[in-house]
């Protein structure tokens, strides 16, 4: 029998579920008014850059690995557990360096703010969902920060293992960057099929 006090859902989750739903309504906004743009004014969508595909493999890489990072947690495999996170944190830190990279060939094309509504878009959109994944970097890092302070010795294993808030970080967490990949995954094919179509 459960605890009349005790919440069906933790509040965190709720706080998460409507972070998640604010983010998801302002880029269909953003996916909306580029559409208007492009349709009324008719203007011409411009092709992404290769490394946005790219990016998308190391986004899903980084989904993979938290999942191990998650997946070890529950097993008790301290080592595996903080490799994987670090993996995780690399491939962000990747995934950041390539977009700028990726901006960078555009701006060598001729393909800046001042180009027009379609390229504008690109780069705020694109910026938009940078600036998410950089709002997730510290809270991935806390739990790297966290890992190795407190799994040091048997027993502080034993007691960050059977941790239900550290747990409940880790989900929230794992939920945050499950969204964003799946995220850069609806920009990418957005873009994609407006350009071709």
């Amino acid at each position: 029998m459960t605890n009349p006090r005790q919440p069906l859902i933790h509040p965190s989750y709720i706080v998460m579920t409507l972070v998640l739903a604010g983010v998801s309504a302002l880029f269909l906004g953003f996916s909306a008014s580029y559409l208007y743009n492009r349709f009324t004014v008719g203007l011409e969508p411009i092709a992404v850059p290769i490394l946005f595909y790219i990016n998308t493999l190391i986004l899903i890489g980084s989904s993979y690995t938290l999942i191990q990072a998650k997946k070890q947690y529950l097993e008790d495999n301290t080592s595996k557990y903080k490799t994987y996170l670090w993996i995780t944190m690399g491939l962000t830190v990747l995934f950041l360096i390539a977009q700028i990279v990726a901006w960078n060939q555009m701006l060598a094309q001729n393909i800046s703010l001042k180009s027009g509504n379609m390229a504008a878009y690109l780069y705020l959109i694109s910026a938009v969902h940078l600036a998410h994944v950089v709002a997730g970097i510290p809270f991935l890092g806390y739990h790297i920060y966290i890992a190795i302070k407190k799994m040091v010795s048997p027993v502080s294993v034993l007691v960050y293992f059977s941790d239900q808030d550290k747990k409940r970080g880790l989900d929230l967490l794992t939920l945050y960057w499950h969204f964003l990949d799946g995220l850069w995954i609806y920009l990418v094919i957005f873009f994609l099929v407006n350009y071709l179509f």
